[in-house]
């Protein structure tokens, strides 16, 4: 079996849409002949193999906000003869690529989000939507909420296949030299540890986080770089709080599971629907982390479970949320057994191995109804 997965960009690019591609991808290869076709992030166009996925990346001439240009994207989607083409959105690239190249081969739309920030991109990308939409064999959510909430998949409900998000669990292992760097990240902080991961935009919900800290007994690092670092830098020191805070910036790999397992709670404090899931959220709960989340009409409440697997909290609510978080920090025995049941609900519901089962067997069904027919 053939699949073209059209993204925006591929890791080593940074990005929750990148990250869930780079899974899906490697891990279909066992049984399927999966490729990519993404952006560069340059103006050359490279063919390569990275960790054993055939990646094309179309020579880009910069963006216009978020929209790569580049100018020979349709002829490249037309180029790979492939039984399934799955357009990873938001992508209004990708979209009106394949509109103008119009190739062979079963549609699947994967939905990770909706425009939310940009509606003058909305504008330019929904009646493509639209028509990808109609044209789609399937479109796969990660969570029901998302179904139940995105304007744009309203009068597709009959075509949405939940296939929740996955990861390598096994990557957030606590290794004996995750477990060295942990043991020197307590000795650091002689306080209680929160841990946010994200980039710095608005969304993101960091400005309510520096609120909560205020009267809170407790150190927050904070995982990510973006435009509005110097902004809360400056929040920071004007709340008194400079001295709570770390900027850790873009750490490695290792050093992200061991701040992972190091922290006592991990924050999701989103505040707008361009959080659809939460990738994060599952990386924390891998290490037998508390999450403390937003009440968001997305996937991220779904996720984590108020009660179960940590609090979820109303987004933009800085009481609400100092609240919570001072709940988790005060009662060891309850950041336990929330941090082990969040562990048990990742290695259930939200593994790779599950992600890649669940969308190579929609893959067949596609085909073979489209065989009978």
């Amino acid at each position: 079996m053939r699949v073209l997965h059209v993204g925006k960009f591929y890791p080593p690019v940074r990005g929750g849409m990148e990250t869930v591609l780079q899974l899906l991808c490697e891990g279909e290869r066992k049984s399927v002949d999966s490729r990519v076709l993404v952006a560069n992030t340059r103006p050359v166009t490279v063919r390569e193999e990275f960790r054993g996925v055939p990646v094309t990346r179309v020579a880009s001439f910069g963006l216009v906000r978020s929209v790569a240009v580049c100018p020979t994207f349709p002829l490249w989607l037309g180029h790979f003869p492939s039984d399934v083409i799955v357009i990873h959105e938001p992508n209004t690239l990708g979209l009106v690529s394949h509109f103008l190249s119009r190739p062979a081969g079963r549609l699947v739309i994967w939905f990770h989000s909706e425009v939310v920030r940009q509606r003058w991109l909305y504008r330019l990308h929904h009646p493509f939507l639209r028509r990808a939409l109609r044209r789609a064999d399937k479109v796969i959510v990660s969570s029901p909420k998302l179904v139940e909430h995105a304007e744009e998949l309203q009068d597709f409900r009959g075509k949405c296949v939940v296939i929740p998000f996955g990861i390598d669990a096994e990557r957030f292992a606590c290794t004996a030299t995750v477990a060295h760097r942990v043991e020197k990240l307590r000795s650091q902080f002689r306080t209680p540890l929160l841990l946010f991961v994200g980039r710095m935009i608005g969304y993101k919900g960091v400005e309510i986080l520096l609120r909560a800290l205020c009267g809170l007994k407790a150190t927050a690092v904070l995982v990510g770089t973006g435009p509005l670092l110097q902004c809360l830098k400056n929040l920071a020191n004007n709340l008194g709080i400079e001295e709570k805070v770390v900027f850790a910036g873009e750490v490695d790999n290792e050093e992200i599971v061991a701040l992972y397992h190091a922290c006592d709670v991990f924050v999701l404090p989103s505040v707008g629907r361009n959080e659809a899931f939460g990738v994060v959220q599952l990386e924390a709960m891998a290490c037998g982390k508390p999450v403390v989340s937003t009440n968001l009409p997305t996937g991220v409440p779904w996720v984590n479970r108020n009660g179960e697997t940590g609090f979820v909290v109303p987004p933009g609510d800085a009481g609400a949320l100092r609240d919570a978080l001072s709940t988790l920090l005060s009662d060891p025995t309850l950041r336990e057994v929330l941090g082990k049941q969040a562990q048990v609900r990742v290695h259930k519901e939200f593994t790779r191995a599950r992600m890649v089962e669940r969308t190579v067997g929609l893959y067949e069904e596609i085909l073979a109804e489209w065989q009978r027919s």
